[in-house]
């Protein structure tokens, strides 16, 4: 289960750090915000050293449909009513910009990766007004944007919202130079960061920096800032048809069980079926894309299907800037929801400018500040982490008899004394088991019958059925803790 992304791209393997070291700035993750934030400090003649605990760009990056646009759902009506026009004004400046400095990066350093200037569409079936409310926001703002009854989708729609010259690219293509030119080293997990500045990692190495940038997707340190209290994360799958339609723009809906186009060549790729993390037990969002594709499109054909997990704030503005009050040296990127592809630009010039002591004038908005807990919750998340490591299981024997409630392919949680466990059978009828508690927090896991993953519903960790980690915010396996 790969995007059409990861067929077409490799990256060169980097080394995993295997001793202390030194450094200006370090970067922590090598996706498309922690690679965009480190080419531009390095470009400003910095010391900057990144390092990711997979591979580069082997998260939510490889996943993303990628669209480069400042159309973000409704947003712009809501952001004038809460922040005012001065505060949404500062969210469509930064996100057009983006889109433009994208299109710079590009042609400076000759970068051939499928980059499109493409009109972006919000349309509606039931929710009019709610539309031209967002249009008159947009137009508030300058925003290029108009009001469309038609257009180039197999839905009916009644009226869209076009935002004009808006882009769309391969992510991998764009990245691959990017990467080149900056000092990286994979397979090395951060696990703490000393009040002195100093990240451990998981092998016991340590770099010590002068200031750091979190841009591991979500953020891994619980204190301070108390991300997990702020966010939540979402699912969404994709697939991608051959033989489909060119549906000149991107498109996204904004009623309920719609669902998102954009071509890329002579591919389709249409994504919806989203799903909180940690509700998905039964599966069935591939095959809900699956059917819609075969009502819309009766003779394509699937090429590709993958999906992606997006960190959603509080307000629906992402966290850019001081992890904290506490930690003048230590910065955030996080809580992009669904628009990883801009906001990552948009994080990485605030950043950068933050650390270049640069102006700036559009940071306030995004500002982690917003929500500031750090004083009012510091015993309760210290209670927190007490009662998860009281509540994580062992592992325990399962006779056979129970184990045979669990057909072979399929997953799901076994009681037996008293005790949980997860329990997967793969097609051949082996059988792997697992505590049922995060290692974050302690939440009881839920099985995902699509990605074949046990997931947290509180915070979005993620594991694959053998325990092993592979989403954020816990850096720790099932077996480890």
């Amino acid at each position: 289960m790969e995007s059409v992304w990861s067929y077409e791209v490799n990256f060169r393997k980097r080394e995993t750090l295997n001793q202390d070291i030194q450094c200006d700035i370090l970067v922590i993750g090598a996706g498309m915000a922690g690679l965009l934030t480190a080419y531009m400090l390095s470009k400003s003649g910095r010391d900057v050293v990144v390092i990711d605990a997979r591979s580069i760009a082997g998260g939510v990056t490889k996943n993303t449909t990628a669209k480069i646009t400042s159309q973000h759902e409704l947003i712009y009506d809501k952001l004038i009513k809460e922040f005012g026009e001065d505060g949404a004004s500062q969210y469509a400046r930064a996100n057009e910009l983006a889109i433009r400095r994208y299109k710079e990066i590009i042609d400076a350093e000759k970068i051939a990766c499928d980059f499109e200037h493409k009109d972006a569409y919000l349309y509606t079936s039931d929710n009019i007004k709610d539309i031209e409310n967002e249009y008159n926001a947009a137009k508030r703002l300058g925003i290029d944007a108009e009001l469309v009854d038609e257009v180039n989708i197999p839905i009916k729609a009644k009226k869209a919202l076009k935002f004009k010259n808006q882009a769309q690219f391969h992510p991998l293509k764009f990245l691959r130079p990017i990467s080149e030119q900056l000092t990286i080293y994979e397979n090395t997990v951060a696990l703490d960061i000393t009040e002195d500045n100093t990240v451990v990692t998981k092998n016991d190495m340590k770099i010590k920096a002068n200031k750091i940038v979190v841009a591991s997707h979500y953020p891994f340190l619980n204190t301070p800032g108390y991300y997990f209290m702020r966010m939540h994360q979402e699912r969404e799958y994709a697939i991608a048809l051959e033989n489909a339609q060119d549906v000149k723009g991107m498109y996204k809906g904004i009623d309920q069980n719609t669902y998102s186009f954009r071509n890329y060549k002579n591919l389709l790729i249409l994504d919806g079926a989203a799903r909180r993390t940690g509700e998905n037990e039964e599966g069935g969002a591939y095959e809900e894309l699956r059917k819609v594709a075969k009502e819309f499109y009766p003779n394509a054909t699937e090429k590709y299907h993958w999906s992606t997990q997006d960190c959603i704030t509080l307000d629906n503005i992402p966290y850019i800037g001081h992890y904290s009050s506490k930690t003048p040296d230590i910065y955030v990127e996080t809580g992009f929801k669904k628009w990883g592809m801009t906001t990552s630009m948009v994080a990485a010039m605030i950043i950068s400018d933050m650390i270049l002591e640069k102006e700036n004038d559009f940071s306030e908005i995004f500002s982690p500040r917003r929500f500031d807990m750090s004083a009012s919750m510091k015993n309760a998340a210290k209670d927190l982490v007490i009662t998860a490591k009281n509540f994580i299981a062992e592992r325990i024997n399962i006779p056979e008899e129970t184990l045979n409630s669990i057909g072979n392919g399929h997953g799901g949680i076994i009681e037996y004394k008293g005790e949980k466990a997860g329990v997967y059978k793969d097609n051949e009828g082996k059988v792997y088991t697992v505590s049922t508690k995060c290692a974050h927090l302690g939440c009881e896991l839920k099985w995902n019958a699509d990605d074949l993953t046990w997931d947290c519903p509180c915070h979005g960790s993620r594991y694959n059925y053998e325990g092993i980690w592979i989403e954020s915010p816990t850096n720790k396996c099932l077996h480890e803790v």
